[in-house]
């Protein structure tokens, strides 16, 4: 092509797109806030769920993947995973009250195929009826449902149809037949038993006082629990651990059951220790380190960081500014380029893209899902300190940009 040919092709593309139309375009996504960066995140996350689930067709619709490692149970199991984990990560941010901003219509339109979505997923009659029934996975993934309505009780689970209400409780009460092992699963039963407690509808004590006292008994120290007799040195402490052992304390010191309140108070403060780590785990480029099961689970590794914030519990160590700095940071580099989605808007097996021999043999792209529960903080309004605080380095940035940061101490 000579020079004269390249330099016409070059005038008719600054014709077509016009330089100044460009560089606006460039800025507006350059003064996106961090808020924004967030819900886009989330609302591109949960929209292929959501949107199909409420039309009851998450099943015929969802692009499924499983690990090559595949352990053969029934496939089912991915929708409820998917539809359980991404509720438990969003369930604080629809709580919030609706409003005419972009989020405010985002969040709506979320709430609304959810509280669809949630009655499709126990209707016997519905093409996605979950997988209650079989498999001993369902157990947990009911936990993260139980979650989600403790998390956003009045706007989740109170708006529910009396028929609907009952057929949930029926569902989470035949999950009694699964004998969870002796670990974290624990957990998901007292999850479960937690919030029929708190809704008033025939908890069992036993189960969530009994997972209470050996999770306690298996701290280790220094925020950390071992997952069972034995430590692991994985994230379950966040993907789990922390925050149900602290939810389910919450609900039932509030109502003087089964706990003492300080026994709650010494699980907020491991909890913050924990935080602490994670903090310091986020690298100056906005990354954390990879190791452990599970790993495909993503930004559900900082959970246990974003409940603290969602709680205005982070410890004094922690600012807002600097919390929020760093999780931005994650959350930019894990989903701002669309890497982590499959050809049908779903997440992908994988880290941070297509990395399916990553998986482990339990593991499909339901179960990342996960992922969400590190979005808890958009639970805050958009006027709270968490979102308004200027940003600060957070400790790696400042440790390896040479700058003056705190020494860690142990708890």
């Amino acid at each position: 092509m000579s020079i004269k040919r390249i330099i016409g092709a070059m005038v008719a593309l600054i014709l077509l797109f016009p330089l100044g139309e460009l560089s606006a375009k460039d800025k507006k996504e350059i003064k996106k806030t961090d808020r924004e960066l967030w819900c886009d995140a989330l609302y591109r996350m949960a929209a292929p769920v959501l949107s199909n689930m409420s039309e009851g067709k998450l099943q015929q619709n969802m692009l499924v993947e499983l690990s090559p490692a595949w352990d053969g149970r029934d496939k089912r199991v991915t929708y409820m995973e998917a539809f359980g984990r991404l509720m438990a990560g969003l369930a604080p941010w629809l709580a919030l009250p609706d409003d005419a901003t972009p989020e405010g219509k985002q969040r709506k339109q979320l709430r609304e195929w959810a509280l669809k979505s949630y009655a499709h997923a126990v209707d016997p009659d519905s093409p996605d009826y979950l997988l209650w029934r079989k498999e001993n996975q369902p157990l947990v993934d009911a936990a993260y449902i139980a979650d989600s309505f403790l998390r956003a009780y009045d706007q989740l689970w109170l708006p529910l149809d009396e028929g609907t209400k009952t057929r949930y409780v029926e569902e989470f009460k035949q999950l009694r037949r699964v004998d969870p092992p002796y670990n974290n699963w624990l957990l998901f039963s007292a999850t479960v038993e937690t919030f029929l407690m708190k809704a008033g509808a025939g908890a069992d004590k036993y189960r969530i006082s009994s997972a209470l006292h050996k999770i306690d008994e298996w701290y280790v120290g220094d925020g950390w629990y071992a997952d069972g007799p034995h430590f692991a040195f994985d994230y379950y402490n966040s993907f789990v651990i922390h925050p149900m052992y602290v939810e389910c304390l919450e609900v039932v010191t509030d109502r003087k059951q089964i706990a003492p309140r300080a026994r709650y108070e010494t699980a907020v403060k491991r909890m913050q220790r924990f935080g602490i780590i994670l903090e310091r785990l986020i690298s100056p480029e906005g990354t954390f380190p990879v190791f452990g099961r599970s790993i495909t689970y993503r930004s559900g590794a900082l959970q246990a960081l974003a409940l603290l914030a969602l709680k205005e519990q982070l410890p004094q160590e922690l600012s807002n500014g600097q919390v929020r700095a760093g999780m931005t940071a994650v959350v930019g580099r894990m989903f701002a380029s669309g890497q982590n989605f499959n050809a049908g808007g779903f997440l992908t097996l994988g880290f941070n893209g297509s990395q399916p021999n990553i998986s482990d043999s339990y593991t499909n792209n339901g179960s990342l899902y996960l992922a969400s529960l590190a979005f808890l903080p958009l639970g805050l309004p958009a006027d709270h300190p968490f979102w308004t605080a200027p940003a600060e380095m957070w400790t790696s940035k400042k440790a390896w940009g040479g700058e003056p940061f705190p020494r860690d101490h142990v708890y």
